[in-house]
């Protein structure tokens, strides 16, 4: 089957290490469900993958890609939740969590074989391209906003970096919720577009805020560390799930953070019951994974460049 993969780890040039070709179709498993993927979409895990992060060189070649939505061996219309080994289903319960691509082949091929309990019905509403931008993004978003900022309607949230799939997510279910939602850009035309999805305003990195928010969405990491502790409210949440730009900022801000008792949380992706739960926000309330292209499998190095230039606002979706 034709697939996209990871045939070299490079960690300057990632890319390099790209192939698009032909792979070994899944193998039957016990306990585990094939599906014929229709869509699949890209993440920054795909860029860390090709790095070598989580991804060794004894587990290549690797088909990359997390998310997925297609139809399972009954024909129905599902989504995958992309978390292998959180349950025990499929793999044992003493295998550690690892994400789709971490030790098991991925979804940017023909077909993918994942543990059953793993894969969830798509809702009618929802196309197979929204829906398989939202296991990875998506899911880390509504598990950042709704379970770990534990924000509430009309508290205020600023998200760094409007333009990534997890900044845009935070983006739109923020206001979708009744969050009033501020954003960050280095780009002109990403501000505006923040506030096309509902952001309140838009801002210049490190610009002052008109006044300070109750949580900070933060995937940048290095870059915005020092603005996103500054604009907290006393006993605000800076919930953390990513550092594109680096982990190791130059100031921890850890005065600041016990004076202010600011908490810190970490967050990685979210769980099954969490999916199920944005799905079916999702469905009910209209809202729709911002798409920025939509490329064929054989396409896919269009979209990597894409995504590793930051030359995108949304998700980067590849069709089978």
């Amino acid at each position: 089957m034709f697939a996209a993969y990871a045939a070299r780890i490079d960690r300057d040039q990632p890319l390099s290490g790209l192939e698009l070709g032909e792979r070994p179709e899944p193998a039957a498993r016990p306990g585990w469900t094939t599906v014929n993927v229709k869509a699949a979409s890209l993440n920054h895990h795909d860029l860390w993958s090709l790095r070598g992060v989580g991804l060794g060189e004894e587990s290549l070649p690797m088909i990359l890609g997390c998310d997925a939505a297609g139809i399972d061996e009954d024909g129905n219309e599902v989504v995958l939740h992309s978390v292998i080994g959180q349950s025990g289903h499929g793999v044992g319960p003493k295998e550690p969590r690892s994400i789709l691509t971490e030790r098991y082949q991925g979804t940017f091929a023909e077909k993918v074989t994942v543990p059953s309990w793993n894969v969830l019905p798509k809702p009618k509403e929802l196309s197979f391209e929204e829906a398989a931008c939202l296991p990875t993004a998506w899911l880390t978003a509504y598990r950042m906003l709704f379970t770990n900022a534990g924000v509430r309607p009309g508290d205020s949230v600023l998200v760094q970096g409007a333009g990534g799939g997890v900044a845009t997510a935070a983006i739109v279910l923020g206001a979708a919720a009744g969050l009033r939602v501020l954003a960050t850009s280095r780009d002109e035309a990403k501000r505006a577009r923040a506030v096309e999805l509902g952001a309140e305003g838009a801002y210049e990195p490190g610009e002052r805020l008109p006044r300070r928010v109750d949580a900070v969405i933060e995937t940048v990491g290095a870059a915005t560390w020092s603005h996103s502790v500054k604009s907290l409210k006393p006993g605000g949440t800076l919930v953390i799930s990513g550092a594109t730009s680096g982990p190791n900022p130059k100031a921890a801000e850890l005065n600041r953070i016990f004076f202010l008792e600011l908490k810190v949380v970490g967050s990685t992706m979210g769980g099954k019951d969490e999916l199920e739960d944005l799905l079916s926000f999702c469905a009910a309330r209209g809202v729709r994974p911002v798409i920025d292209s939509v490329l064929p499998l054989d396409r896919a190095r269009e979209g990597f460049e894409k995504m590793a230039g930051g030359d995108l606002f949304g998700k980067v979706v590849l069709t089978v």
